[in-house]
């Protein structure tokens, strides 16, 4: 097969990747909604062992009726270790931000995701960022700078949960690119969703606050999170383990929007002229890492 018909394929599966990270960006806004709003009943340890419980059975129930074996043992796996360490910082300190800051401040300091994953593609898997894109990538990490505001007097410590989350986060979903072909998507969500639970119960222990009986209305929330989040989940994973990591993740600021519109209309939540200038800078930049990177790839 020559290059010029082997590249198609390789456009097609960044345009399937990157419908498939739009798509859990959609999701996960709609997760974080749904969580925020069950926070103001539930604490958060509870709230990270229900979600983590439901979306485990949810993974569980649809491994198994594709027949797929939970417990194999590319699970023990150095890349799973490293993932299952990530997942449950990402989770543990994403929900506090949640629960404690506004939906759209730790939406937007989320978008700094995609600026650690190709920048951690490029030193860990070798792929091919230029000067131009490391430009782009340094501009949206001063984009982050301008959102979190240190030294002001907007500035509060509790963004620095959301900033620690966004690193577990990235460094899940590099680690799910390494980890083992054999291990499904069905799988990964599985023990993802089984950190989360891990990670409840630490928060709980660790706060010795105790638990309550969730009221109907906070427990539909916790329902429709795990649903849309498990999901979200899935989609998540088939966009970065299809087509290359620096052409699929920019798509992540997709998440900018929908958190924002969610929390403005839902919270009552505003964007003042610092978040704006920030989340211009990192939209900016990502759009500029995925023209890059698509110039790069017909030129190679």
């Amino acid at each position: 097969m020559t290059l010029a018909q082997s590249h198609p394929s390789g456009s097609r599966a960044n345009l399937i990747g990157s419908l498939f990270m739009v798509l859990a960006m959609a999701l996960f806004a709609l997760e974080d909604t749904f969580v925020k709003a069950a926070a103001k009943q539930l604490p958060v340890g509870e709230i990270l062992m229900l979600f983590g419980l439901g979306g485990a059975i949810v993974f569980a129930l649809a491994a198994t009726s594709r027949r797929e074996r939970l417990f194999v043992s590319d699970v023990l796996s150095k890349a799973m270790r490293i993932r299952f360490v990530f997942e449950l910082t990402g989770r543990l300190f994403y929900i506090f931000a949640l629960a404690l800051t506004p939906l759209s401040s730790a939406t937007a300091i989320l978008q700094a995701t995609p600026i650690v994953v190709v920048m951690g593609a490029a030193l860990i898997f070798g792929e091919k960022v230029g000067w131009r894109r490391w430009t782009a990538i340094a501009i949206g990490l001063l984009g982050v700078m301008i959102i979190l505001r240190p030294g002001a007097e907007a500035f509060s410590p509790l963004s620095i949960l959301a900033v620690l989350g966004m690193l577990g986060f990235a460094g899940r979903d590099l680690a799910s690119r390494a980890a083992p072909r054999t291990l499904s998507t069905n799988v990964l969500g599985f023990y993802g969703f089984v950190t989360v639970l891990i990670a409840g119960v630490i928060v709980s222990v660790w706060e010795g606050v105790p638990l309550v009986l969730p009221h109907l209305k906070s427990g539909g929330f916790i329902a429709l999170a795990v649903l849309v989040g498990a999901c979200a989940y899935s989609s998540l994973m088939k966009a970065m383990r299809t087509g290359e990591v620096a052409s699929v993740t920019p798509f992540r600021y997709s998440r900018l929007i929908f958190g924002a519109a969610l929390g403005i209309f839902l919270f009552g939540e505003t964007l003042d002229l610092p978040m704006i200038t920030g989340c211009v800078l990192i939209v900016a930049s990502g759009l500029f890492i995925l023209w890059r990177g698509r110039k790069v790839a017909r030129t190679a």
